[in-house]
């Protein structure tokens, strides 16, 4: 297993850094982010940093693991460990004379990068909120007409309606798909894989851990990421659950419960120590849950989150 690190780096515009693989190398031709090879004598963080000075010229000051992501190409089978970088020092150009961008994420699907970037370019486009809806009864009944309003430009909003059944769920799910595209804001679905082929539109689906497990034939085959391209997210409680949920292809994952909160008053809450123990040894983005607010979304950071998951803290 080769194992190789890679950057997931931000301008202050909101742009991504990507690189152009010179044409004789591996892949040669197209993008990826930048990095390259672990030394057999230093740490995926050590490569990092020397990586991206003798690619781009720059010195990494704020980074933290993203994600991990294992592949198997015909030839070879790469091991990424992927960091998001936040500060860097210098100016970033082709050290190494190939071509670099800036990228808008809505100018990424224009480039073509590597099978085992995909992972990559999913986690990267991740929000810092991760939006749930409340049950409909807690909003006075009407769940669209209490959307509405609140939707923007960027949302990431996961459609939870537990007390419906899935037929009434689906009529729901195609009514809000409609909303979020007109407010363009990205629908995530729960529970139901299977309506990602009836609400094309969903950019992927939301698993309770226990559900996850019912449903491994199902993800295993690839019904969710690889045949949808969609995001896979799984609800985890423990360590034994994210890397579970990785194994089986999850995107991403919420933990919790990090802080109390109103409707499980009775579970004990993790703190955020033991969050920050747990999603050191995750392979992939983790968004805190459980008491989050818009304003914890720096302090989640600081512990390692992508960012924060809730349904009344975001919502206001």
């Amino acid at each position: 297993m080769l194992n190789v690190v890679a950057a997931v780096i931000h301008n202050a515009q909101g742009q991504l850094l990507i690189a152009q693989r010179p044409l004789h190398k591996h892949q040669g031709g197209l993008w990826e982010f930048a990095g390259g090879k672990v030394d057999a004598n230093e740490t995926p963080a050590q490569a990092l940093v020397r990586e991206l000075q003798e690619e781009l010229g720059i010195t990494a000051t704020q980074y933290r693991p993203l994600l991990t992501v294992e592949h198997h190409y015909p030839d070879k089978s790469v091991r990424l460990q992927v960091f998001r970088v936040m500060a860097f020092e210098d100016e970033a150009h082709g050290a190494e004379g190939q071509p670099i961008a800036w990228a808008n994420p809505e100018q990424l699907k224009n480039y073509a990068f590597p099978a085992a970037n995909t992972p990559i370019l999913k986690a990267a486009l991740l929000p810092s909120a991760y939006y749930i809806t409340p049950e409909a009864h807690e909003v006075g009944g009407d769940l669209l007409a209490w959307l509405k309003p609140r939707l923007h430009v960027g949302m990431m909003l996961c459609l939870r309606a537990k007390n419906l059944s899935k037929t009434d769920y689906c009529h729901l799910a195609q009514q809000v798909a409609q909303l979020c595209s007109q407010h363009q804001a990205s629908l995530m679905l729960h529970t139901h894989t299977d309506l990602l082929r009836k609400i094309p539109s969903a950019v992927g689906v939301h698993v309770p851990f226990k559900e996850l497990i019912l449903q491994e034939s199902v993800l295993t085959e690839g019904q969710v990421g690889k045949l949808h391209k969609k995001y896979l997210a799984v609800s985890c409680h423990n360590i034994k659950e994210l890397h579970m949920a990785w194994q089986l292809g999850a995107d991403f994952a919420t933990l919790s419960p990090v802080n109390n909160t109103l409707s499980h008053v009775e579970q004990s809450c993790m703190g955020w120590e033991i969050f920050a123990d747990t999603v050191q040894q995750a392979k992939l983005p983790v968004y805190a849950l459980g008491g989050m607010k818009k304003e914890d979304i720096p302090l989640a950071q600081h512990y390692g989150a992508q960012g924060v998951a809730a349904i009344r803290g975001l919502f206001g």
